[in-house]
């Protein structure tokens, strides 16, 4: 099946992804994303993709979002991994106290980072909320202003309970010098994502902290605030992982002509169609969603459903389309020193997060 889906590359200037690509080396030995990565990420503003324009961000729509996602990603996995991630945290703009949101956003340098684990408590008195706990895998940790966190919440001691019986969650934003970072981030890849966790002891915050991640609950008008946060999580993380895969093929392509092996050069080019052709079943659907939110203000659940397994098909096929591949690369692709093997460390670091660690069996 002969499908038609822009390349990657097509999504992201070819200027800024050659001065992003060229650091990611550098970026590894530093730990963290080079000054000159995150001099383009601060003027792209893209740390504020959702967020509104009248806040100061771009306010795209999540059909632009993801390809800009997949574009970076294809470019740089770590550099793509802190926009995803440290601009998702961002999205909650829609769902905090207004107040809080434009005292917040009054600064021009502003970014974001947190966990969604819900591994923390917070204890509601008089004065606000206690908040006691310990997050892992903070992406972007080192260059955070404000952390988001979710907690289990209770008040005077008691766990509070929502109406179905489950334990009541509430998410809370916390201020750099709130919390305590701890340097644990030693993973094999996504190395300059400085994916630190982070800890809170005893700190009290005002209750206009405290949001909740919920479509009913979000304030501002624009559908992005809409969109589940479930398959928001999901599309996002997926392109991250199909834009490097992208990249992989493009290497190995690179490599592999020079072995004048006709075998493994058919199998690169039917691992470009199949990965074409998960991607734009991916985006056929992503673009569908948004389109009927957007006009509709409302998405069944049979379409979320279908962007969910659509998100996990094309993460599935990225996996096994790598994995099949990186024993035709030889040690070229196991010195560490070389971009495809960053890009095969990245994208099975990535590979693991919990989302897409267990995965869906695929349907096509």
């Amino acid at each position: 099946m002969k499908v038609i889906v822009d390349h990657p590359r097509e999504f992201i200037s070819a200027s800024l992804a050659s001065e992003i690509r060229d650091a990611g080396y550098e970026a590894e030995q530093l730990r963290k994303l080079h000054d000159k990565q995150l001099a383009i990420i601060k003027s792209q503003n893209w740390f504020n993709l959702y967020v509104p324009k009248s806040f100061g961000g771009l306010g795209l729509p999540i059909t632009e979002i993801l390809r800009i996602e997949e574009g970076l990603s294809w470019t740089d996995g770590s550099s793509a991994w802190v926009v995803t991630l440290c601009s998702g945290a961002a999205w909650f703009v829609g769902f905090l106290d207004p107040g809080l949101a434009h005292e917040l956003f009054a600064s021009d340098e502003i970014c974001f980072a947190g966990s969604g684990s819900v591994t923390g408590i917070s204890n509601q008195t008089d004065a606000g909320y206690e908040i006691n706990g310990y997050w892992r895998f903070a992406t972007g940790a080192t260059l955070a202003s404000f952390f988001t966190v979710n907690c289990f919440v209770k008040e005077n001691g008691t766990q509070l309970y929502n109406n179905d019986g489950s334990r009541l969650v509430k998410s809370f934003v916390l201020k750099r010098d709130e919390v305590k970072i701890h340097s644990t981030w030693s993973s094999m890849g996504m190395i300059a994502t400085a994916s630190h966790s982070f800890e809170v002891t005893n700190m009290t915050i005002p209750s206009n902290r405290a949001f909740i991640i919920d479509p009913s609950k979000a304030w501002i008008g624009d559908p992005v605030f809409q969109f589940p946060f479930l398959q928001l999580a999901e599309t996002t993380l997926a392109v991250n992982l199909s834009g490097m895969t992208c990249r992989f093929v493009d290497l190995c392509e690179e490599i592999v002509p020079k072995k004048e092996h006709k075998m493994i050069i058919k199998k690169i080019l039917d691992s470009r169609t199949s990965l074409d052709l998960s991607r734009y079943q991916f985006y056929g659907q992503a673009d569908l969603v948004w389109h009927t939110l957007a006009s509709r203000s409302a998405i069944s659940n049979y379409m979320l459903e279908q962007l969910s397994l659509a998100s996990h098909n094309l993460a599935n096929s990225c996996r096994q389309i790598i994995n099949e591949l990186y024993p035709f690369c030889g040690l070229e692709a196991a010195d560490t020193r070389n971009e495809i093997n960053r890009v095969w460390r990245n994208f099975h670091t990535a590979g693991q997060h919990s989302l897409f660690r267990f995965g869906r069996l695929q349907t096509h």
